[in-house]
């Protein structure tokens, strides 16, 4: 089966989470019916080794071992964007393992180190994509201080064919599509929430960690907003709301924590997070996620658009 690249990464990107066994091992098996749920949805574009992924709570090992079962899961179903990131050699190393893996593009997470150059993010960059062998490049904007010339600067380099933009700021995101070559790509970095504001602006798809748990809800919402009905795709995002408000909370300590606990009321437990995401979910956060499932008549015995 042959997929577009293009169409793939400006429909949705579903962050898988990372499971974890009773010991607290990964353990990518138990991913197999939350793919199987989200392809047979329709989902654009699988994402191993995202933030809801708990990208940084994983050693590079373990990274390096996401990928590459992730990818034997999948098969070739879909296409599979790999994140990597962290210190140079780190993001090298899962740059060469995923491209070995036969991932078809890399996200690059936005190096964290408290120094960071705009030139010397160029040269991040760069290393990487040497790394993979040259392998398209999606670049995950969550800070937009290096400003509309450094996005440029990076936005210009060989084989980025895109950004996932994840700040809450759709007039920079305005100009930095207004700044950059017109065949790259911007995705909604935010989820489902802010994919009206981005897409009124340029931005086309959207990331999405609620694929895990509801991902008809989020095609739905991404078919709405393809058609420029915002109404529709308002009234959908509200009947979701709940979740990401929940996911949201603790200045974003249970971002992943909510899906995991969804995870495991539907049945797929894919265990706890690790430190320093909060976990468990409190009991009025466990009380709204109960009312959300409820409400939504996400069970066990089956997910309902």
């Amino acid at each position: 089966m042959t997929h577009d690249l293009d169409s793939a990464l400006s429909g949705i990107s579903g962050i898988l989470v990372t499971p974890y066994d009773d010991e607290g091992e990964i353990a990518p098996e138990r991913l197999a019916p939350i793919l199987d749920r989200a392809l047979g949805a329709g989902l654009h574009i699988p994402v191993v080794n995202g933030n809801t992924g708990e990208f940084y709570a994983l050693t590079t090992d373990e990274a390096c071992t996401m990928v590459r079962e992730v990818a034997g899961l999948i098969a070739d179903r879909a296409l599979l964007l790999a994140g990597v990131g962290r210190g140079i050699r780190d993001a090298c190393q899962l740059a060469r393992a995923s491209a070995d893996a036969g991932a078809a593009a890399l996200m690059i997470h936005q190096p964290p180190d408290p120094f960071v150059a705009p030139r010397g993010t160029v040269d991040y960059v760069k290393a990487v994509s040497d790394a993979s062998g040259g392998l398209p490049i999606m670049l995950y904007l969550r800070n937009d201080a290096i400003g509309t010339k450094g996005i440029a600067e990076l936005c210009s380099l060989e084989g980025v064919k895109g950004v996932k933009w994840a700040t809450p700021n759709p007039i920079r995101l305005a100009e930095a599509i207004e700044a950059c070559d017109p065949g790259i790509t911007w995705v909604g970095g935010l989820a489902e929430v802010w994919a009206p504001t981005f897409y009124a602006v340029g931005a086309r798809g959207f990331t999405s960690g609620l694929i895990n748990v509801w991902p008809e809800r989020s095609m739905a919402i991404h078919s709405a907003l393809e058609a420029s009905d915002y109404a529709k795709a308002r009234a959908l995002i509200a009947g979701m709301r709940a979740f990401e408000d929940i996911r949201a909370e603790e200045l974003n300590g249970t971002n992943v924590t909510g899906v995991k606990a969804a995870l495991q009321a539907l049945g797929q437990d894919c265990g706890p997070t690790r430190p320093p995401s909060a976990w468990p979910l409190t009991d009025a956060q466990q009380a709204k996620l109960q009312d959300f499932l409820e409400a939504n008549e996400l069970t066990p015995a089956g997910i309902h658009a």
